[in-house]
C-alpha cells in the first residue's frame, strides 16, 4: 500500500521534528544526510528504526520534545536488556484515547456497556490504554488489572460487566474457571477484546464457547501508542488499523525489500502525528500481509491480517527452523487436542544431542498413547522432526494472568 500525498506530507514533517529536537533519530538522520521525504522512492531509502536503537537512547534519547510537554511515559514489557521508554505528550495521550474508543465502537462497543479491563496497568501501556479508550467512548470502566480471578469473577457477576479485555491466555483461563464453577448463567459478557500475543483458533474457539461472547483482535505496541492502533471487525477477516495516525508496510524480513500486498511478512510501522517519541519505519518483527481490497463491514480503514507470530520467534532443533505457529496449525485439526500446548528443548551431554519434548493436553476421552503417536506422525511429516510428545489432561499446564511462555530453551540458560 503506497504513501498518499497527505501521509508524505506528515512523515516529512515529523522528520523535520526529528532534526529539530537534536533527538538521537534527529542526529542520526543529519549524520546520514537526510533532511525530509518528498516520495515513495525517498521514503523507502530511509533507515529502518529498531528496538535496539531506543535501547542504545536509554532512557530518554528518543524524545522529541521539551520536557515540560512530556506528560506521561511507558516502558515495554521485554524481561532482558535495558527497558525501552517512551515519552507522550498530552495530544499523544488524546490520539491513542481517540484510537482506542474507535477500536471499541469498530466491535460494536457503546457507552451502555461495561468494560472490566483485566491488562496489567503501571509502566505497560495495556491497562490504561484500555481505560483511556473506555472513558473516551463514555463507557463504564471497571480497572481490575491482571490477576485476583476470584475478585474478577465476583465484580463480573455483580457488576454485569459487558465487555471483557484480556490477554488470551487469561481469557482463557477465566473461561476455563467460569466452566468450573457452573458460572456462564451468571455472567452478563456479551463481547471480548483480546490481544498482547498471538492466538490459536482452538484457543479462540475455546474461549468464545468457554465465555459464549463474540471475540475481536486487537493490535498494538508501547513503542507505537500502545494497544489500540487496530482491532477486528464483526466479519473477522483481518484487522482495521488507524492510517490517519500510522503508516503501515509489509516487507521481507530478511531483505528489508517490502512485498506487494497480501503477501506474507514484517510489519514496519511510521508514526504520522506522534509527539513525543515519533518512529520512523519501525520494524516491529510482527509476522501479517496487508489485505487488499475493502472489508465487507463498509469501513474505509484498511486491513492486515491477524498476526501470524514473530520473526523472532524461531527457534532451531536438528538443523529445522520452526515458529510456535506451526505447532499450533499441526495440533489445530487432532481430535480432543486443547489449544494449550508447551515446548521444552534442552541439549543432553552425554549423547551430545538436542532433545525437544512437547507436553500437550487433551480430554480423558481420547486414548493419549494414540493421540501421541499420531502427534508425532504429523510433526515428523509436516515439520520433519520427531520430538518426544507427552499427552497430559487438560489444566495440567500452568495458566497466566498475562502472557503464556510456550517455548523454554534451556541450551542457551547458562551462556554468557
Amino acid at each position: 500500500m503506497k504513501l498518499n500525498n497527505t501521509q508524505i506530507k506528515q512523515i516529512d514533517a515529523q522528520i523535520q521534528r526529528l532534526i529539530k529536537s537534536g533527538s538521537y533519530y534527529g542526529k542520526l538522520y543529519q549524520e546520514m544526510g537526510i533532511d525530509g521525504i518528498d516520495s515513495q522512492e525517498a521514503f523507502e531509502a530511509l533507515p529502518f528504526s529498531s528496538k535496539e536503537d531506543l535501547r542504545n537512547a536509554y532512557p530518554l534519547g528518543i524524545q522529541a520534545v521539551p520536557d515540560e510537554e512530556v506528560v506521561r511515559i511507558h516502558s515495554s514489557s521485554g524481561t532482558t536488556g535495558k527497558p525501552v521508554i517512551i515519552p507522550y505528550t498530552e495530544k499523544d495521550v488524546n490520539d491513542w484515547a481517540i484510537m482506542f474508543a474507535r477500536c471499541y465502537e469498530t466491535a460494536g462497543i457503546t457507552s451502555q456497556d461495561r468494560i472490566q479491563i483485566t491488562p496489567g496497568y503501571g509502566l505497560w501501556t495495556a491497562g490504561i490504554g484500555f481505560q483511556a479508550g473506555c472513558e473516551k467512548l463514555g463507557a463504564m470502566a471497571i480497572p481490575m488489572g491482571p490477576g485476583n480471578t476470584e475478585k474478577q469473577l465476583q465484580m463480573m457477576m455483580d457488576l454485569k460487566s459487558t465487555v471483557i479485555t484480556a490477554t488470551s491466555s487469561y481469557a482463557l483461563l477465566l473461561s476455563e474457571e467460569i466452566t468450573k464453577r457452573d458460572l456462564k448463567d451468571k455472567i452478563c459478557l456479551k463481547k471480548g477484546v483480546i490481544g498482547s500475543e498471538r492466538w490459536s483458533d482452538k484457543m479462540r474457539d475455546s474461549i468464545r464457547k468457554g465465555l459464549g461472547i463474540e471475540l475481536y483482535d486487537i493490535y498494538g505496541l508501547t513503542e507505537i501508542y500502545g494497544p489500540g492502533i487496530g482491532i477486528s471487525c464483526e466479519h473477522e477477516n483481518g484487522m482495521h488499523y488507524w492510517d490517519d495516525y500510522i503508516y503501515l508496510e509489509i516487507i521481507d524480513p530478511v531483505t528489508g525489500k517490502p512485498v506487494p500486498d497480501g503477501e506474507e511478512g514484517e510489519i514496519v510501522i511510521t508514526t504520522l502525528v506522534k509527539e513525543g517519541a515519533p518512529l520512523i519505519r519501525f520494524r516491529t518483527h510482527d509476522i501479517s500481509r496487508i489485505l487488499p481490497g475493502e472489508c465487507d463491514c463498509g469501513s474505509k480503514y484498511p486491513r492486515i491480517d491477524i498476526i501470524k507470530g514473530r520473526s523472532d520467534d524461531m527457534f532451531k532443533v536438528h538443523g529445522v527452523n520452526m515458529f510456535p505457529s506451526q505447532i499450533e496449525d499441526l495440533i489445530q485439526n487432532v481430535d480432543g487436542v486443547s489449544s494449550e500446548y508447551s515446548v521444552t528443548i534442552a541439549h543432553d551431554e552425554e549423547i551430545n544431542k538436542d532433545i525437544m519434548i512437547v507436553t500437550i493436553e487433551a480430554e480423558g476421552r481420547v486414548n493419549f498413547e494414540n493421540t501421541a503417536k499420531k502427534i508425532t506422525e504429523l510433526f515428523r511429516s509436516m515439520i520433519n522432526i520427531t520430538p518426544k510428545i507427552t499427552v497430559v489432561p487438560i489444566g495440567t499446564l500452568p495458566r497466566s494472568e498475562k502472557k503464556t511462555k510456550r517455548v523454554i530453551d534451556y541450551r542457551y540458560k547458562n551462556e554468557s
